[in-house]
């Protein structure tokens, strides 16, 4: 019988278990199961405390990027696209217009 536990076959876990069973002894075992059962639980409920913090953070990550695409949305809707018409209509008029408007000093 083989069991793909760090592969230890079933006469490996056997010897195993009756040596702890020698060295601790029947009473102290059950405490020792207590113990690291209430380990594994601490574990899980630190994971679960950590997934549900990393769920939060990403959540609220996520809402503020929805706002944006919102805001953005808004930018390019049509009514916005209207009163964008007075204003240079590429890049090379507009800084045209911003060298019109104020001179610069040379650098050297």
């Amino acid at each position: 019988m083989v069991i793909a536990f760090f592969n230890i076959s079933g006469g490996e876990i056997l010897i195993i278990v009756l040596v702890v069973f020698l060295f601790f002894g029947p009473d102290k075992i059950p405490e020792i199961a207590r113990w690291m059962g209430k380990g594994l639980n601490e574990v899980k409920k630190a994971t679960s405390e950590i997934r549900d913090e990393i769920t939060r953070e990403t959540d609220d990550i996520r809402r503020e990027a929805d706002n944006l695409k919102k805001s953005i949305n808004l930018k390019d809707s049509p009514s916005a696209k209207a009163s964008k018409s007075d204003k240079p209509k590429d890049d090379l008029e507009k800084q045209q217009t911003d060298l019109k408007q104020k001179p610069q000093k040379p650098q050297l």
